[in-house]
């Protein structure tokens, strides 16, 4: 039976498990969510609920490189403290998941979750493991393989920010010098050509708005604004970007002048997108206030 990643990920949701699990608990229920979730909790496997219900928004980003230098995997592994992200247990764990990731080319994180470490583990065993011996939760967010046809660059920042990109033509140097400027600059997409018609239509319309709101002749501000839109999808683009070794030279020119061309690029950044939970600790305090018991009176 073809068990969908939704499905799986809403299960997740639901008792905390792994995703092997969820997916093993689906197929025996043929997909049914309550059905699943009830055979799970009567297996014992949904007693992890508190620890994966918390929030992992710190962790590392880790890269595995090909010996030709030409594929590489990029995994981000998340957990609830920087305190464990330091730890040695933690950073082999994601170490080897990147070279799992690069030696099995997974499809995705369920497949990823699957792979055999070289303890014989699979990745979501270890994980469990790791959860229960650090008593944090712990998640492979997610992962990323590149192969390039000529270089592949790859550049980490510390343990907070990789890159990968897939350059056709140039040299080694030029791919490396990418990876540091698209960690730098993150950019949203490679080129013009790539921003959505409906992120462009957005853009337009709100720099329309601006630029009629100046007084100007409406000839004027159609000018203004297909000016002003060349300019912000530069920003967002790598081609478009002034490249951070020499700013008065975009990407596009030096990709130009070296005769190359990049195909594809991944960035990540722990924790990015992740919402974290914001404590008030003036409500808190006052709550604890409120909830004390009163002075005895003498």
């Amino acid at each position: 039976m073809n068990i969908t990643a939704d499905a799986v990920k809403q299960l997740r949701e639901r008792t905390g498990a792994g995703m092997m699990e969820c997916k093993k608990a689906l197929v025996e229920t043929k997909g049914d969510l309550d059905a699943a979730a009830e055979l799970m909790r009567k297996q014992g496997l949904a007693k992890a609920d508190k620890k994966a219900a918390r929030v992992a928004a710190e962790g590392v980003v880790v890269v595995a490189r090909s010996k030709d230098h030409k594929s590489a995997a990029m995994v981000e592994i998340n957990c609830e403290t920087d305190f464990v992200a330091r730890e040695h247990d933690f950073r082999g764990f994601a170490q080897s998941v990147a070279e799992a990731a690069l030696a099995t080319q997974p499809a995705d994180l369920v497949a990823l979750g699957a792979a055999k470490l070289a303890s014989g583990e699979s990745v979501e065993e270890r994980r469990r493991a790791l959860v229960a011996k650090i008593g944090e939760n712990i998640s492979v967010r997610r992962v990323a393989l590149l192969a390039a046809p000529d270089h592949l660059g790859a550049y980490l920042h510390g343990t907070r920010i990789g890159v990968l990109v897939a350059v056709k033509g140039g040299e080694q140097q030029l791919a490396h010098d990418l990876a540091m400027h698209i960690a730098a600059s993150n950019p949203r997409y490679l080129s013009a050509a790539q921003v959505p018609a409906d992120v462009v239509a957005k853009e337009r319309e709100i720099l329309a708005e601006q630029a009629a709101n100046e007084g100007k002749p409406p000839e004027i501000v159609a000018k203004m604004v297909e000016g002003r839109l060349r300019k912000s999808l530069g920003e967002i683009t790598l081609a478009g970007q002034a490249f951070v070794k020499d700013p008065d030279l975009t990407v596009e020119k030096l990709l130009k002048g070296a005769k190359a061309e990049v195909l594809s690029f991944e960035r990540f950044e722990v924790g990015a997108g992740i919402e974290k939970k914001q404590d008030d600790f003036v409500a808190e305090v006052m709550a604890q206030v409120k909830g004390a018991t009163p002075p005895v009176k003498h």
